[in-house]
């Protein structure tokens, strides 16, 4: 079991129980059932600044016997979407709810084709969700596309050798949407030398909304066992789209000596999934417990790009087969090799 799964399992083991109650399988009875275990379960009112008495208020006199299931859906869909959180969804039989806002109003910044086409010349390798290759002589590119899966260890380490000669690494996890916390910590542990603290991870430990445990710190151990591990410097490329674990990713890169993030300020999602069903037989996923990062902050609205290195595509570079966000990095690399040693 992971680092991170082992603090999840011993905070809920410290968690007090909560009481359940039972609603009825009507409209006002699976509203009052939604509502109610967002207000006992979810972790981020005080970081949306969110009065859910207030926004129940508001939605509760809508509900109507009368409706019908698909009214019902949406008029919880838009309740829920008050949380502004990229985590919450409301899951039934014929529509999935999706707050989308927390990408939708910032630019894209990435676009796999102008890197295929014109940095590659289609000339690239294809494993699971990553594509690799030499952009140039001496620096390697990953686009890492989902933490939904990983790697394995064997084939990190092909990877790693395949840029043994490389001066730098850059690995873009630019529309990233997250996923596995397991492949996180397997891709981390190939960039430390020794232990690390990643951050903290706290949970809800009552139903008032600022019932929480003490932040519970995990660590991350370097790969060890005969593994490569990597040394040289890292370029991480970041987007409004690096979501969820390629946030948590990113919040953990950012601290390792040798690491530089650059782009534009992730999407965040630092929430841990908590699912319940209603009555009716509907879905609710929303975030239960809160991951901080090493410094004890919040990483739920994202995290910046290092010091000097926000950076967006250019419309115009990018209608001409150029990527400026990568640009940047690349010039980045280049300047490294050109500054002397202390």
């Amino acid at each position: 079991m992971n680092r991170i799964s082992t603090a999840i399992l011993s905070l809920l083991m410290l968690t007090a129980c909560h009481d359940i109650p039972e609603y009825s399988n009507d409209p006002k009875g699976n509203f009052d059932s939604l509502w109610n275990t967002i207000d006992t379960r979810y972790c981020f009112f005080s970081e949306k600044d969110v009065d859910w008495n207030k926004v129940y208020a508001r939605y509760s006199p809508k509900v109507s016997g009368k409706m019908t299931g698909r009214q019902l859906f949406d008029l919880c869909s838009d309740m829920i979407a008050e949380l502004r959180d990229g985590h919450t969804n409301l899951i039934s039989p014929y529509a999935t709810s999706f707050y989308r806002k927390w990408w939708s109003d910032y630019p894209q910044n990435y676009n796999a084709r102008i890197i295929q086409q014109y940095y590659f010349n289609f000339n690239y390798v294809s494993i699971g969700t990553f594509d690799y290759g030499f952009i140039s002589d001496n620096i390697g590119y990953i686009h890492y596309s989902s933490f939904e899966q990983g790697l394995g260890a064997g084939n990190i380490d092909y990877i790693l050798s395949y840029f043994a000669s490389a001066q730098a690494l850059i690995i873009d996890v630019r529309d990233n949407g997250g996923g596995n916390l397991t492949n996180v910590e397997d891709l981390v542990n190939r960039f430390i030398d020794s232990r690390i603290l990643a951050g903290y991870i706290i949970h809800k430990s009552g139903p008032g909304h600022n019932d929480f445990s003490e932040p519970y710190p995990y660590h991350i151990d370097p790969i060890g066992g005969g593994h490569l591990s990597w040394g040289k410097p890292v370029v991480v490329l970041t987007n409004r789209s690096t979501f969820s674990a390629a946030n948590n990713f990113v919040s953990i890169m950012k601290y390792i000596p040798g690491v530089t993030i650059v782009g534009s300020t992730t999407g965040g999602g630092s929430g841990m999934p908590f699912s319940y069903e209603l009555p009716n037989g509907w879905g609710i996923r929303f975030s239960g417990s809160s991951i901080l990062d090493r410094e004890g902050h919040t990483t739920e609205f994202g995290v910046e790009p290092s010091e000097g290195c926000a950076v967006d595509m250019d419309p115009q570079a990018a209608a001409e087969g150029r990527d400026t966000i990568l640009d940047f990095a690349i010039e980045l690399i280049k300047n490294m090799a050109m500054t002397p040693a202390i």
